[in-house]
């Protein structure tokens, strides 16, 4: 179990070193907000994705596979966050369509927290699976579209914003829902409530983003990426460490 733990500290380091060296070529300044916004997120996923790949091994193997997922979530963003953080110190611009990149995969990652964590203490359909898994794709494809002008903004926000509503019903009063209230551990019952604030109040930002990018104006791309950034730092890590506690709580440590 050490040399695992120290197989997979080495791994991210590795990618962390790397990325960070392809990175080096452009320097911030110190008066530039939006790149040292993203160093900053870049340097908290990467430390997330650490953690949580060498905590898995200390969690019960029902719960590992959860929170290798959250380890996914966060190295998914940290590579993405590196690429885009080049791209503005180098090009002064960093278009919101290259978040997507990092949306479409991470997004249905996140929602699926919900079924592993849950057939992690039961047994839970597979149709939950499905159903929030087609949820969360719903809503950052339809973004995707409406950002990359393949179908009207207006349309894109819309399907999108059905995709976000239908997973919240499904989390709160649909099967998900009602198979957590069923579940008689108290811990999930507060992690699954936890993660639903997420994804309901730190969700809302994106469509809210959206709106101000594409439809009313007044807000410019140096505010929307800061915006983005810190709330990409609460809506990834902040999800990850819940469901790592969550882990922690129902394998006996404390």
């Amino acid at each position: 179990m050490g040399n695992l733990k120290k197989f997979t500290l080495a791994l991210v380091t590795f990618v962390g070193v790397t990325t960070s060296a392809d990175a080096a070529t452009a320097f911030l300044g110190t008066d530039d907000f939006v790149g040292i916004s993203f160093w900053l997120i870049s340097m908290g996923m990467l430390a997330a994705t650490a953690f949580f790949f060498m905590e898995q091994a200390n969690v019960a193997t029902q719960w590992r596979k959860s929170v290798n997922v959250a380890g996914l979530v966060t190295g998914i963003a940290f590579i993405n966050y590196m690429y885009i953080r080049t791209l503005w110190v180098e090009t002064g611009d960093a278009p919101i369509i290259y978040r997507y990149i990092d949306w479409i995969i991470t997004m249905p990652l996140q929602i699926v927290e919900f079924y592993l964590i849950l057939t992690a203490v039961r047994k839970v359909p597979i149709g939950i699976f499905w159903k929030i898994l087609i949820g969360s794709l719903v809503m950052s494809v339809g973004g995707y579209l409406g950002e990359a002008r393949l179908v009207q903004p207006f349309l894109g926000l819309i399907i999108s914003v059905v995709g976000w509503i239908y997973i919240l019903y499904e989390v709160f009063s649909g099967e998900a829902g009602k198979a957590v209230s069923k579940s008689g551990n108290k811990s999930l019952v507060i992690t699954f409530g936890a993660l639903r604030m997420i994804v309901t109040i730190g969700w809302a930002i994106y469509p809210i983003g959206y709106v101000f990018s594409h439809l009313t104006g007044g807000v410019d791309s140096e505010t929307l990426n800061i915006i983005y950034n810190l709330v990409d730092f609460v809506n990834k890590i902040a999800f990850g460490v819940i469901i790592w506690s969550c882990a922690v709580a129902n394998s006996g440590r404390r």
